[in-house]
């Protein structure tokens, strides 16, 4: 499974600039959503992404924000790591604070301030052998290393720290394939009646 499987609604960038978002759930009206921001909807792969082009920090920041807004009216289960929607009129664009990478099936980190490390620290990052890069734990599964990830870039915005999240897709088209339906379940001896939880 791909990390953009995991929540309801993926929003992330590709290396190349572009803000896309994958939807994993059927959402009443997503599509006009989406595509009245300024998304482009396209088939790839078996999914429905849609794209916003690169350009402006500032524009993809209110755009993705309009469109974030309306879904989640409907989900509250929304990951967003793109960076190309980080913008903050007090924030000038410089090298963050904090980088994350996707690669292989795990997540590296490096920190520019002491804060930053302290930071990785808290979130369970140990530095790595080559002592400029910090990781998780060996063997997490992708849900888990993306929830570390979401948890420590939101603690980092909390304490002012700028953050970039690189997940490893050079350019849309590289955007990982749906995942493919379950096969059906033989079917089995009749159930009875589902047994309900009594509360305690």
């Amino acid at each position: 499974m791909s990390l953009l499987d995991i929540p309801d609604v993926f929003i992330g960038s590709t290396d190349d600039g572009h803000t896309f978002v994958v939807l994993n759930l059927r959402i009443r009206d997503a599509d006009r959503m989406l595509t009245d921001a300024g998304f482009l909807a396209r088939e790839h792969l078996g999914r429905t992404l849609y794209l916003l082009p690169p350009g402006t920090a500032q524009d993809a920041h209110e755009r993705a924000g309009v469109a974030m807004y309306g879904l989640l009216a409907h989900t509250l289960d929304l990951v967003d790591l793109s960076w190309t929607t980080r913008w903050s009129p007090d924030t000038p664009e410089a090298d963050p604070d904090l980088r994350f990478q996707f690669a292989n099936g795990t997540a590296t980190a490096t920190a520019a301030t002491a804060a930053a490390r302290s930071l990785l620290e808290q979130h369970g990052f140990a530095l790595a052998a080559d002592g400029s890069s910090y990781q998780l734990p060996r063997g997490l599964k992708q849900r888990s290393l993306l929830g570390a990830v979401t948890a420590t870039e939101s603690h980092a915005y909390t304490h002012g720290l700028t953050v970039r999240v690189g997940l490893g897709i050079p350019t849309p088209m590289d955007i990982p394939a749906a995942p493919r339906p379950a096969s059906p379940a033989a079917p089995g001896p009749p159930h009875g009646p589902a047994t309900r939880r009594s509360p305690r």
